[in-house]
């Protein structure tokens, strides 16, 4: 059963992974990866959450505590990648990548 969540996630991660490229290829907007990162990870955590609740129900009391300690961790990685401060695009910037980025500081998305 665990290699196929893991066979899951790693396929839900190359389907994001291509649809993020497919619709970026030229100018890969990293606020948007952060965002869908972040959108990933809470369905992950809420999934885990449910396993512990499931495993409790059924009276697997280390498994409950391994799915709700896994749950706890993506939590904490929610908190570091929602605190990444990505510098936004200045309006009217080109494509050229060279001075892209506004003089603003950069906003935390």
């Amino acid at each position: 059963m665990t290699q196929l969540h893991d066979l899951r996630l790693r396929l839900l991660v190359q389907q994001e992974s291509e649809s993020i490229a497919n619709s970026q290829p030229m100018d890969l907007d990293l606020s948007v990866v952060q965002a869908r990162c972040l959108c990933w990870l809470a369905l992950l955590a809420e999934a885990h959450e449910d396993q512990a609740s499931d495993a409790e129900r059924r009276g697997d009391t280390e498994q409950a505590m391994g799915w709700f300690a896994d749950s706890m961790r993506l939590r904490d990685v929610i908190q570091v990648v929602s605190t990444i401060e990505i510098p936004l695009p200045a309006p009217g910037d080109t494509d050229s990548g060279e001075g892209s980025f506004s003089s603003e500081p950069p906003l935390a998305a």
